[in-house]
C-alpha cells in the first residue's frame, strides 16, 4: 500500500497560509488542520484571523473553536489531537493539510515533545509579581545568565516563554536549552513521533523575501482588525469576568495588547503600535525556526508559483 500522504504549510503571521491552503483545497482532496494556538479558542475570531464562516464551510477544517479561551491549550494536547485528525482525514480517503504558524505545535508533532519538568503554579506566580515590579526585559538578563542558548532564542519581550525558562531553572537546576539538547539527540535516534512516522510528509513554507513588504501586511491587517472590531470582541471577554490576561488565550499577539488597553495601561494609539510591534517579533521568529527546518521546500512569493510548486510535488511525490 502507498504510503498516506500529510502536508504541512508553515509560514510566518500575515504571509497567506489560509488564502494558499484554500486555493489548494481546489486541486486538492484535502481537509484542513489548523496548526495554531489561539485559533482553538471560541470567541476569538477577528484577532486571530480566523477563517470566515463561508471559507470554514468551502473544506472541512479541524482544531477551530475547539475550547473556551478560559481552557489552556498544550502542545501535548495539540499533538493528540492532531495524530487523531490524520487518521480520520486519511480513513475518508483525503489528505490532511496541516495549516499554521505555532512552530511549536508543528515540532511536537514531528518531533514528539520534550520532557520537561511540569508547570509550577507558585513559581510561576512568583515570576509574574517580579516581573510587575522590575519588567520581563529585566528577567530576561536573568535567563541569559544561566541559560545563554534559550536567552538568545526568546525574545525580550516574550512573558510566556521567558516565565517558562526560569520557572523550568526554579524547579530543575539545569536550563531549558539541555532539554531541548538531550530530547534533539534522542529524536536523532528516532526522528519522528509515534504515528506521524506512518506518514509521508511534504513541508512547505511560505518565505516572504522581502521583510519590508511583510512588515507592510502585518501593519495593514491589525488596522483592518481594529476596523472590523477587534477591540469589541475583546471587550465581550474582558466583561465575562472570569478570564485573567495570564491565560495562554489572552497573552496572545494582539489580544495581550487590546487587552492592556482595556485595563487602561495605555490609549488606543499606542496599543496599536504595541500590537503591530509584537506582531512584527512574532514574525521574526516565526522566521527563524523555519530557517532552521529540515526539508523545507520554500514557496514563492507569487501565490501561482505557490500553488504550482505544491502541486508539482505532490504529483511527483517529491519532497525533499
Amino acid at each position: 500500500m502507498t504510503t498516506p500522504l500529510a502536508l504541512f504549510l508553515m509560514g510566518p503571521t500575515a504571509s497567506g497560509k489560509t488564502a494558499l491552503a484554500l486555493e489548494l483545497a481546489q486541486h486538492l482532496p484535502v481537509e484542513i488542520i489548523s496548526v495554531d494556538s489561539a485559533m482553538v479558542y471560541r470567541g476569538m475570531d477577528i484577532g486571530t484571523s480566523k477563517p470566515s464562516a463561508v471559507e470554514l464551510a468551502s473544506v472541512p477544517h479541524h482544531l477551530i473553536d475547539i475550547r473556551d479561551p478560559s481552557e489552556p491549550y498544550s502542545a501535548a494536547a495539540f499533538v493528540e489531537d492532531a495524530l487523531q485528525c490524520l487518521q480520520d482525514i486519511t480513513e475518508r480517503g483525503k489528505i490532511p493539510l496541516l495549516v499554521g504558524g505555532t512552530m511549536l505545535y508543528f515540532r511536537a508533532l514531528q518531533q514528539g515533545l520534550s520532557p520537561l519538568p511540569p508547570a509550577n503554579p507558585a513559581i510561576r506566580e512568583a515570576l509574574l509579581t517580579e516581573a510587575n515590579v522590575i519588567g520581563w526585559p529585566a528577567l530576561h538578563q536573568r535567563l541569559s545568565a544561566i541559560d545563554p542558548e534559550s536567552g538568545k532564542r526568546i525574545h525580550p519581550h516574550d512573558s510566556q516563554r521567558i516565565q517558562r525558562a526560569l520557572e523550568i531553572y526554579a524547579v530543575s537546576q539545569k536550563p531549558m536549552s539541555a532539554f531541548f539538547k538531550a530530547h534533539e539527540e534522542e529524536s536523532a535516534k528516532q526522528p519522528t513521533s509515534r504515528g506521524i512516522k506512518d506518514y509521508q510528509i511534504g513541508t512547505f513554507a511560505l518565505m516572504p523575501s522581502d521583510r519590508a513588504v511583510l512588515h507592510d501586511n502585518i501593519e495593514k491587517r491589525f488596522d483592518q482588525m481594529l476596523a472590523a472590531g477587534l477591540v469589541g470582541e475583546l471587550q465581550r471577554l474582558y466583561e465575562r469576568g472570569d478570564l485573567l490576561p495570564t491565560l495562554p488565550s489572552l497573552r496572545s499577539v494582539g489580544y495581550r495588547q487590546v487587552w492592556q488597553y482595556l485595563e487602561g495601561e495605555c490609549t488606543l494609539a499606542e496599543m496599536r503600535l504595541k500590537a503591530i510591534a509584537a506582531t512584527r517579533q512574532l514574525a521574526k521568529r516565526q522566521i527563524t525556526w523555519l530557517r532552521s527546518w529540515s526539508h523545507l521546500i520554500r514557496l514563492q512569493n507569487t501565490h501561482l508559483a505557490s500553488v504550482k510548486t505544491v502541486l508539482n510535488c505532490v504529483s511527483l511525490r517529491e519532497f525533499e
